[in-house]
């Protein structure tokens, strides 16, 4: 009987080498910048990484991390109410709260868990939340933990005219939470944010945008997605990431009212039994913070290089999703071909991911091109040449 399940393992296993959509990993050797070291292959042009604003290997934002290492140790090896509860956790959080205008803010290992903690601990039984059918799957999966008797609604991607009539559904509803990404991580769009917030405010319901594409991305000085649409103050939570454009090491948190976050602090699980942010961890991301506070014109540059990709791209005929973040998805469509495209380009030097589903839907296998201020224009050049010889 045990047999049973090895075997049937191993041939899901067979069935995605067969599809070509198993996944290898590549190991790098070198911190994560423009281009790094990768084992046995050399020196490679990084175009898949998170590392939007080229923070990662910024000798202040590392040097924060040695002194965090040796003031606070390796971590809190505890939760937060137990005894993990750190001075600088309180300081990053003011930060948090300071950069996006809110009361307060929480934070996490990972925005993963900001997620899944943040929306169990708002709905009760009777309460609706309506997420938009392309969210991040830390988004489905903290819908899938709320408590039963929630109502669970899916609205097609940006379709207001669908989200109404979700909304209308749920008019009884005590709650109504609306989810939405703030940057869909695979389409590179911005949410519609004007939209939606009238729809929340028609209907009387909560809004919460996950920011964590968008942070230190779009908005004049990287705010993110109210900043983007000069709409400060109109989302009720956001949830975001340390572990892309802000340092890249990890971490994550949520930032709205007081008792919201009072009320994470209280109920939230994975607040409550899981270890806090290791200070090391914390510190980066607080330097990193502080680093894109005094520096708002690395957002401008990196938006800069970002339409000179896209502009580059398009002049070459490629086939690329329209947007206005700094993710450039190319449109292969099929699974295998995708993957062969990436591993063609990483043998010339290009690190790049081919997705597909379940990652992306059935037919829509695509590479994603992820810039980085840390990119030169030279860098930008020479890969869309490249790209487009092998594409052809």
């Amino acid at each position: 009987m045990r047999e049973r399940l090895y075997e049937r393992i191993r041939k899901q296993l067979e069935d995605m080498r067969d599809a070509g959509t198993y996944k290898d990993y590549r190991y790098l050797e070198s911190p994560m910048s423009a281009r790094s070291l990768i084992e046995r292959s050399g020196e490679v042009l990084v175009l898949c990484s998170n590392n939007y604003l080229g923070l990662a290997d910024k000798d202040e934002i590392v040097g924060s991390a040695v002194e965090a290492l040796e003031k606070y140790g390796a971590g809190g090896a505890s939760v937060r109410f137990i005894c993990g509860t750190y001075d600088i956790h309180r300081e990053l959080e003011s930060k948090v709260a300071e950069f996006l205008g809110t009361e307060a803010a929480l934070t996490y290992t990972s925005c993963w868990n900001a997620n899944t903690a943040v929306i169990p601990a708002l709905l009760q039984p009777g309460d609706t939340v309506i997420s938009d059918e392309l969210n991040h799957a830390s988004i489905v999966d903290g819908c899938r933990l709320i408590a039963r008797g929630v109502n669970k609604a899916i609205y097609k991607h940006s379709d207001m005219t669908d989200l109404e009539e979700k909304l209308k559904a749920a008019e009884e509803s005590p709650v109504k939470l609306v989810i939405t990404d703030g940057v869909f991580s695979m389409e590179g769009d911005i949410a519609k944010l004007p939209d939606i917030v009238e729809l929340v405010r028609k209907y009387d319901a909560i809004l919460l945008v996950d920011d964590s594409h968008a942070t230190g991305v779009i908005g004049r000085s990287g705010r993110g997605t109210e900043e983007y649409y000069n709409m400060q103050g109109e989302v009720d939570i956001i949830t975001s990431t340390f572990g892309k454009a802000l340092g890249g090491a990890g971490g994550g948190f949520v930032a709205g009212r007081r008792e919201v976050i009072d009320l994470c602090v209280q109920a939230s699980r994975p607040h409550l039994f899981s270890n806090s942010l290791p200070p090391v961890l914390t510190a980066i991301a607080k330097s990193a913070l502080e680093y894109l506070m005094s520096h708002p014109e690395i957002v401008q540059s990196l938006r800069e290089k970002t339409n000179y990709f896209r502009k580059q791209l398009k002049d070459r005929n490629l086939n690329i999703l329209e947007g206005d973040s700094a993710i450039i998805p190319i449109m292969i469509y099929d699974a295998s071909k995708a993957v062969r495209l990436a591993n063609k380009l990483f043998e010339h030097g290009i690190y790049v991911t081919g997705f597909s589903y379940p990652v992306v839907p059935h037919g829509q296998a695509r590479i994603r091109l992820q810039v980085s201020d840390a990119l030169s224009y030279e860098d930008i050049d020479w890969a869309a040449e490249v790209i487009q010889k092998l594409v052809d």
